[in-house]
């Protein structure tokens, strides 16, 4: 499947993944992860192996996107606890979400 990641386009099958990634220990997760076989990998580690670019050069999204069409479990950014409980504005939900300070 060919896919862009940081405007570089990139041939990526769910076997080469399998294959980059046999025998890399997974850091810790914090934040937007993808099940690679038995293992839970960060995002940007598992996009820094496939494309051999800088951590910061690409988005999470953009290896999220391509790991999802190839077929692997993708999980996002865990949500702020309090916005779990209800307890929080709908501005204050939505400024959660983007990762902003509320306003309110």
């Amino acid at each position: 499947m060919r896919c862009v990641i940081a405007r570089f386009p990139f041939d990526l099958t769910k076997a080469g993944v399998l294959e980059s990634m046999k025998g890399v220990k997974p850091e810790e997760v914090i934040g937007e992860s993808v099940i690679i076989g038995r293992r839970t990998y960060p995002v940007k580690q598992v996009g820094q192996i496939l494309t051999r670019q800088d951590r910061r050069d690409f988005t999470a999204g953009e290896v999220l996107r391509a790991m999802t069409r190839l077929g692997f479990t993708c999980h996002g950014s865990i949500a702020h606890p309090a916005a779990a409980t209800g307890m929080l504005s709908p501005l204050q939900r939505a400024s959660a979400m983007l990762g902003t300070p509320a306003t309110a």
